[in-house]
């Protein structure tokens, strides 16, 4: 009989404190043993390598088959099942071993375990592309006084929020229903048998965990000196929007930092793969200690002339920034309000969906590009979208995270059909790496109802200064400006933009040769089995993953290991399981980047023959 692999009713039984019988992550900080407090000084939180799933398999055996007998002795010691083909394993380990795991089931792959006992129709809720099922949790022997238990499922609550799950189920013994409880879960009155233990059915939305769990958030910030979170996202509940860059994270903000960049390819970021242009560098150079100690002007009025002038629109049209997502936060309440309603291009920049819903409370309407989405919109199907009535429209411009792109004889008009109370915002952060021409900054400048927003980060090499712009109706940028504090812009920033808005020439050699070397990178990844390439106009390229291979996280983890990073969309639910994004960068980094997929994606690993058992 294929293994109910749920949560492991081992470990209630052997966490039970002498009252309630459930071990909650509060108690487990409160009474720890000795031995408890030195583990929890080593637990370390990960996703499951290769190596691990061996570890796991025999440790499913060990509990489930030799300790509980609820499953037949195997002579190779080992339990797995069908669903370990696309489960998602996270780990604890204690120096080198495994003290325990947890199993997510993500949604995309039609099944879930609960299929085996539950008919979908008796469920009270949807089963859709937000549905996680959190499955096995399960504790070594030695560890089951520790908090690895409530770790592990706090990790996998993590797990699901950060790959864009609106709703978690699993099954439960009775003796943990207060352990899930405490992190908002409920019964639905649904219980069935498997083998001798009773399962009784549990859920809940990720809001309403996230909720309940602020109550825990001081506990869990005195564990975290106990705890080495290695999962690739965010350790706490956040609302924040999730952006990635795990590359950032790993190389940190020490002296030490450009060292331990180079030993890495961070192709997950879409920084520049060129220095700045000589000019940048002469202004950073030349007097960095009187850069440092002396302050802006309050109006960066030098940076937005510089801007009006290399771009051919009125400086009274322009509002700068420290970034586009400093404009983006500041300028959008300027726009919409709550219950103002939005159209949402999508696939896009992810920040857009997050200021419109999380912060304003606007509601988004998504017109999602077809599954052929490297050739971009319909044009036709576009325009009728855009004229229906809407507050707002966001577009990006050219597409991050796919590469499309409209060119302005498309997009203009289309733009000039637009009803007059229908705003458009267009993001050009990547318009320099298509056609500096190409933008419709001139267009929004004059136009009543269009703004272009743009980062100089990308295109100019200047992500560690931060700088961007707006450009479009007096009204917008005069509100903008109105909210914006002064000194927004640091001296070294506004002099390096300058600068780089005065070396044009450098620049345009420089995206002609990140055309040359994103069509190379593209040629050779179209060349690796199990990826589908896009014909991306920017300063990446796109790929699908085959089905028959690992999903996107999976090959990002194996990916990361190697010292590559890649990117990948955990909370958009048409992408986090089969698109890979992976910014163009020099050629030698760019080949390390083929060879590391090639070795993660070969049908040989051993992980593939696992997995299949």
């Amino acid at each position: 009989m294929t293994h109910h692999d749920l949560i492991a009713p081992a470990v209630a039984q052997a966490q039970r404190p002498p009252r309630h019988g459930v071990a909650t992550l509060a108690h487990m900080h409160a009474h720890r043993t000795p031995d408890a407090v030195r583990h929890a000084r080593r637990i370390r939180l990960s996703l499951a390598t290769e190596a691990d799933r061996d570890a796991i398999y025999r440790l499913r055996h060990a509990v489930y088959a030799t300790e509980l007998g609820q499953h037949a002795e195997r002579d190779a010691r080992l339990i797995t099942d069908p669903l370990d083909r696309f489960n998602h394993y996270l780990v604890a380990t204690i120096g080198r071993q495994l003290a325990g795991f947890v199993s997510v089931t993500p949604p995309g792959y039609g099944e879930y375990s609960i299929d085996k006992y539950v008919k979908r129709a008796d469920l009270p809720f949807d089963v859709d592309d937000g549905l996680f099922e959190i499955r096995i949790l399960t504790v070594d022997m030695p560890f089951r006084r520790t908090p690895v238990a409530a770790l592990l499922g706090y990790a996998a609550l993590r797990w699901v929020e950060a790959h864009g799950g609106s709703r978690v189920v699993l099954a439960a013994r009775r003796e943990v229903l207060t352990l899930y409880q405490h992190a908002g879960l409920h019964a639905i009155g649904i219980t069935y048998m498997s083998g001798r233990v009773r399962y009784e059915l549990m859920t809940a939305t990720v809001e309403g965990i996230r909720a309940n769990l602020q109550s825990l958030a001081p506990v869990w910030r005195r564990l975290r000196s106990s705890v080495t979170w290695a999962i690739g996202i965010p350790a706490d509940f956040s609302p924040d929007a999730f952006h990635g860059g795990a590359s950032h994270a790993e190389i940190g903000v020490s002296a030490a930092a450009p060292a331990r960049a180079a030993q890495l390819v961070c192709a997950d970021v879409l920084d520049a793969w060129f220095p700045p242009s000589p000019r940048v560098i002469h202004v950073l150079n030349q007097q960095p200690d009187w850069l440092a100690r002396t302050s802006p002007p309050a109006v960066p009025t030098d940076l937005m002339e510089a801007i009006g002038a290399a771009r051919g629109i009125p400086a009274a049209a322009i509002v700068v920034g420290a970034g586009l997502s400093d404009l983006i936060f500041r300028a959008l309440p300027r726009l919409v309000s709550r219950g103002s309603r939005v159209l949402l291009v999508e696939p896009q920049y992810g920040e857009y969906r997050h200021v419109l819903e999380t912060h304003i409370g606007c509601q988004i309407d998504r017109y999602l590009v077809p599954s052929e989405w490297s050739r971009g919109p319909d044009l036709g199907e576009l325009a009728t979208r855009l004229r229906s009535i809407y507050d707002l429209v966001v577009l990006v411009n050219p597409n991050n995270p796919t590469g499309w792109h409209l060119s302005s004889p498309e997009l203009i008009p289309i733009l000039e059909t637009m009803p007059d109370a229908t705003t458009v915002w267009i993001d050009e952060t990547y318009v320099e790496f298509t056609d500096p021409t190409a933008s419709v900054e001139a267009f929004a400048a004059a136009s009543p109802n269009v703004v272009v927003g743009k980062s100089m980060s990308k295109a100019y090499a200047l992500s560690g200064l931060r700088v961007g712009y707006l450009c479009g109706p007096a009204t917008l940028v005069g509100a903008v400006r109105r909210v914006t504090p002064p000194w927004v812009v640091g001296r070294a920033a506004q002099m390096a933009a300058v600068a780089a808005l005065e070396d044009a020439s450098y620049y345009a050699e420089r995206y002609r040769e990140t055309s040359e070397l994103r069509r190379e990178l593209a040629a050779e990844l179209a060349q690796v089995p199990g990826l589908e390439v896009s014909a991306s106009t920017a300063n990446f390229v796109s790929c699908l993953l085959g089905s028959n291979g690992p999903d996107a996280p999976t090959v990002v983890d194996r990916a990361r290991a190697q010292g590559v990073f890649l990117r990948y969309f955990p909370t958009d639910p048409t992408l986090r399981w089969r698109m890979l994004r992976i910014a163009v960068g020099t050629a030698p980094a760019n080949a390390r980047v083929v060879a590391t997929l090639r070795a993660v994606l070969d049908p040989r690993r051993p992980e593939a023959a696992t997995a299949s058992q």
